[in-house]
């Protein structure tokens, strides 16, 4: 393959481009020390040597890093070494490296993405925001399941909101009531749950 590009990425860095493709980053001191150079040709020999001393390492000590700042689906995890420009083998590497310890667990994510949220959101609110994690649908429907059961769960969510906003101190002022209901159904609670929750706690107010 031909390095058709070497260009800067930041002061250190470099990113590397074969035959007019993106394939990695280098730091520019690793530039020099494998005299890559701009329209001439890397060896197969050569790659498999950037990979083995370089990248497979690095990949899997970045993916640790980010796991160490917060936790990731696997997913995100692979779509951000991907932005770090690492190939798609040594990605592949690094995921099956940080799985073998237990450091990514799409299903134990979820279930806890779920719980700690499942007191102030509706579960069409957290669903929405599960599947912006690249989690697979099959994951997301065996945490709803997993942690709302049988009964939704939306109504304890609701009353701790109502409580919150001090629903029930305001509950003879139509406009407030009105408002609030609004700022329930906009969040995606169902309206009969709502109207449940306030019907059974009007007297416990």
């Amino acid at each position: 393959m031909i390095i058709t590009k070497i260009e800067p990425l930041t002061s250190k860095k470099c990113r590397i481009e074969l035959d007019g493709e993106t394939s990695f980053a280098l730091y520019k001191g690793e530039v020099s020390r494998f005299h890559l150079k701009e329209g001439e040709e890397l060896t197969e020999e050569q790659q498999e040597k950037i990979k083995n001393e370089i990248l497979r390492k690095r990949a899997k000590l970045r993916a640790m890093h980010l796991l160490s700042l917060s936790d990731r689906t696997e997913g995100e995890l692979r779509n951000r070494l991907k932005k770090d420009l690492y190939p798609e083998e040594v990605i592949e590497e690094a995921i099956t490296y940080v799985k073998k310890f237990g450091y990514i667990d799409d299903e134990r994510y979820a279930l806890h993405f779920i719980e700690v949220r499942k007191e102030s959101k509706s579960r069409r609110e957290i669903l929405m925001l599960l599947r912006q994690k690249n989690l697979s649908a099959e994951k997301i429907e065996w945490a709803m399941e997993q942690s709302y059961g049988e009964t939704g769960g939306d109504q304890e969510a609701i009353l701790k909101i109502l409580q919150k906003k001090r629903f029930f101190e305001n509950i003879e002022d139509p406009v407030k009531v009105q408002k609030i209901y609004g700022y329930l159904a906009r969040k995606g609670f169902r309206y009969e749950d709502i109207r449940q929750v306030v019907q059974n706690n009007i007297g416990n107010a």
